[in-house]
């Protein structure tokens, strides 16, 4: 049977079908095979899509304005202080207004809700850019990565998701891993482990698949022969500096390095994040946290980062094709 998206919005994978993601992660890998191969077909000539960002991106931001650049669209920036949204103006009013000039909206943003009344009033497909609960172009793009590593199908592949898992990456690898039959395993200290009602929704939903989904507050136990070791930072954009000495006390024993490698058992285990990271003291952030608490990373080291293990640079060149895929299967004349 066709998979037709058009006029659909994406605001978490949990609303779309295993049949519905692996067609958009197709679709990825067609886009991005045509496009490396110099024959790709401009699907969205004529169209316009607006793309609100409350939190500050480079990757989001990128991937869906060079992905409507290249498939004929253009794209309308407006950042956090660009529009009236939520100051002089309501969310419904900014969506009825942008629904009414555009095809589609890329909203990034703090909470899921927001993000859900905007969508009921825009009257065009919304795609969640990132929330406080959902990234899933994200998780799209590191599905579509392993896939290219390992081979498909992803159904047989496994993963481990080290580090606080309650927000958006957590969530949403939690929903893609399960949705996709993948053996999906998160390792954090049980305060910091998905909402129990989403746990239960992803145990349905990997039974449903053949996958499975294991939580646990032991690294060994939990990345044993995994293929694939994810992670992302410990405090979350928009966060007060207050938490970081927390997270980081809670945090430390989850931080992928040679040690959590070995424990995988697995010669060949590849890490994965959805960037930035603070692997050194390169940036603002890092020297910071290095003065005040003696870390010269935190997620993961600079030794596992900057190796041949570390694939995070291929999932985020991935993000153009996805976030495409995402553009084309919601927008484009043919399903």
């Amino acid at each position: 049977m066709a998979i037709d998206l058009r006029q659909r919005s994406l605001l978490t994978l949990e609303d779309f079908t295993r049949a519905e993601i692996q067609h958009l992660l197709d679709l990825s890998a067609e886009l991005k095979r045509e496009r490396r191969e110099g024959r790709e077909r401009r699907r969205l000539v004529g169209r316009a899509i607006a793309l609100i960002f409350e939190k500050t991106s480079t990757r989001t931001r990128c991937a869906f304005e060079l992905a409507a650049f290249q498939q004929g669209a253009h794209a309308t920036l407006l950042g956090p202080t660009g529009t009236q949204l939520g100051h002089k103006e309501s969310l419904e009013d900014t969506a009825r207004f942008l629904g009414r000039l555009y095809d589609g909206i890329e909203y990034r943003g703090f909470a899921q809700a927001s993000l859900r009344v905007f969508a009921e009033h825009a009257g065009v497909p919304v795609w969640n850019g990132l929330t406080d609960d959902y990234h899933p172009t994200q998780v799209l793009a590191d599905l579509l990565t392993m896939g290219e590593h390992a081979g498909p199908p992803l159904s047989g592949l496994s993963f481990c998701y080290l580090g606080d898992a309650r927000f958006n990456m957590g969530n949403s690898l939690a929903v893609g891993g399960t949705k996709m039959g993948v053996d999906t395993r998160i390792a954090a200290p049980r305060s910091y482990w998905p909402k129990p009602e989403l746990v239960e929704r992803c145990r349905g939903y990997a039974q449903e698949s053949g996958g499975s989904l294991h939580l646990s507050e032991s690294v060994a136990e939990a990345v044993a022969g995994v293929d694939y070791l994810v992670t992302d930072v410990w405090v979350s954009m928009g966060e007060p500096e207050e938490v970081w000495a927390e997270r980081i006390e809670a945090l430390r024993p989850y931080q992928i390095n040679r040690e959590t490698l070995r424990h995988s058992g697995r010669d060949d285990v590849k890490v994965l994040h959805c960037l930035p990271a603070f692997h050194d003291r390169e940036t603002t952030v890092g020297e910071a946290i290095y003065q005040r608490f003696g870390l010269d990373a935190m997620e993961v080291t600079d030794e596992v980062f900057e190796s041949e293990a570390c694939i995070a640079f291929d999932a985020a060149e991935n993000r153009l094709h996805t976030a495409k895929a995402v553009l084309v299967a919601t927008l484009g004349d043919e399903p």
